[in-house]
């Protein structure tokens, strides 16, 4: 029998301590670290031996490639953010708030997959066999051949997927729920988290099936426990949305077999997560575009280009120290932004709050929406609206300087598409689009669009460049 061995562990982000401490050194949060004990086995890895190694086939890096197969659920925003679909005998984590919506997407890939013949197993830990199908028959699914079970013993759930017809997809809902025998820790500690990953993930690998693991989320927005775990799967997904909107994000952030800065783009309703063709349109689909303070920015998410509304209000303050607040953005690049405008532009903010908000709660990371957020700013404090038919995108220096980005002509084309009649956009931008009707204005730096935003020639501003 193995021997049991005293360890204490970081429940926040796994580092392992022969002593308890008060305050983990690795990620400073304090009275996180908890006593657990280990014996070999799935979670203790394998067992000590003595045998000597086998030698193990080199091979050079050339040589024929084969692309991985691919499980499609035919849930196209789904199947885009995986990069084409489920790999075989890949593991796949998918985070996400209570309630986001996690175990109703993948009861609608499970369903759609099965309808195809797949073999889909669908093992819970937190709902009853009554609770899913009840969820079931809500998505219109009740008639799919998928297979539940209600369980969180992992020794029992290999052993009745090893004796089952070999599935094509297998979905444990959750991760934290799964406790092993061959671990003394209660369910949901780092280890016994650990335990169950490592578990599936060698069945995913041995015998071909894709993976899929359900993983909670602390209230700072990351996998809860271990991080350790998203280091072990092939890929790591998120499921974003907020409680006041009935869309759902679904954004990659580690995928081996794909690309990982795609999103896809879900409308929660009573029948189910539908799909958003076009997310576009619902991010600005109650724009007010008279308004100061919002400029339409021209992003990109992967290989797909999305409008999205940015919009500021500068008020002035009573409080000694002036408010920033923001969501859906970057706050450090928003320090950097009022710095420039107030460094190279003289526009001053010392004495005004400054709120910034991406409307719908969509999340912004690209550099590229710097340029519309000085707008929005500027078109605040000055009170005047920004052109209603144009977008800005373009990335601001530290100097001043506009800066081009990457798939310019993506950006124009959607917009055109939409119905916007031009852009404000760097002038070092190579990719434009020809098109009359459609009208390109190009600055150099951010002084000549304070300028052009104070002027007030807004309907419509002159054309550089078709």
């Amino acid at each position: 029998m193995a021997k049991t061995r005293t360890q204490f562990v970081c429940q926040n982000c796994g580092t392992v301590y022969s002593q308890w401490a008060g305050k983990c050194d690795a990620c400073g949060e304090w009275n996180t670290i908890v006593e657990e004990g280990t014996s070999g086995g799935i979670g203790g890895g394998p067992a000590k031996s003595s045998r000597k190694g086998r030698v193990v086939a080199l091979t050079s890096l050339s040589g024929a490639i084969e692309d991985a197969p691919r499980i499609k659920s035919g849930i196209a925003e789904l199947d885009r953010v995986t990069g084409g679909g489920f790999v075989r005998g890949s593991a796949l984590l998918v985070g996400g708030d209570p309630g986001i919506g996690k175990s109703t997407l993948l009861t609608q890939a499970a369903a759609a997959l099965s309808h195809q013949g797949y073999h889909v197993i669908y093992v819970s830990g937190e709902e009853a066999v009554a609770q899913i199908r009840l969820r079931a028959q809500r998505l219109g699914a009740a008639n799919s051949a998928v297979e539940l079970a209600a369980e969180t013993n992992v020794e029992d759930i290999l052993a009745t997927l090893t004796n089952a017809k070999k599935p094509d997809l297998v979905i444990i809902d959750s991760i934290q729920t799964l406790w092993s025998e061959a671990v003394d820790s209660s369910p949901g500690t780092v280890t016994q988290v650990r335990t169950g990953a490592q578990a599936m993930i060698r069945f995913a690998k041995k015998t071909g099936a894709a993976v899929v693991l359900v993983g909670h989320v602390t209230k700072d927005g990351q996998i809860a426990g271990p991080r350790v775990v998203e280091h072990m799967v092939d890929g790591v997904l998120y499921f974003e949305g907020e409680g006041g909107h009935q869309y759902r994000i679904l954004r990659t952030v580690k995928n081996r077999f794909g690309p990982t800065d795609e999103i896809g783009v879900f409308e929660m309703s009573d029948h189910g997560l539908r799909e958003v063709n076009n997310p576009s349109e619902l991010f600005l689909g109650e724009r007010n575009s008279n308004a100061p303070g919002a400029a339409v920015f021209a992003g990109m998410e992967g290989t797909r280009p999305i409008l999205v509304e940015i919009q500021a209000l500068v008020a002035p303050t009573s409080l000694g120290t002036p408010r920033r607040a923001v969501v859906g953005w970057d706050s450090n690049r928003l320090s950097m932004i009022l710095a420039v405008l107030e460094a190279h532009c003289g526009v001053r903010f010392g004495q005004h709050d400054v709120y910034l908000n991406v409307a719908g709660g969509y999340r912004i990371s690209e550099p590229a929406a710097d340029l519309a957020v000085a707008a929005a700013l500027v078109s605040s404090l000055a009170g005047i609206a920004l052109p209603p038919n144009y977008v800005f995108f373009g990335e601001v220096s530290l100097s001043g300087a506009v800066r081009a980005v990457a798939h310019s002509g993506q950006r124009l084309k959607e917009a055109d598409k939409l119905g916007f009649k031009g852009a404000i956009l760097p002038s070092g931008t190579t990719e434009t689009i020809k098109s009359p009707s459609f009208r390109q204005r190009s600055f150099a730096d951010l002084p000549e669009l304070v300028a052009a935003i104070a002027s007030g020639k807004r309907r419509p501003w002159p054309s550089t460049q078709n």
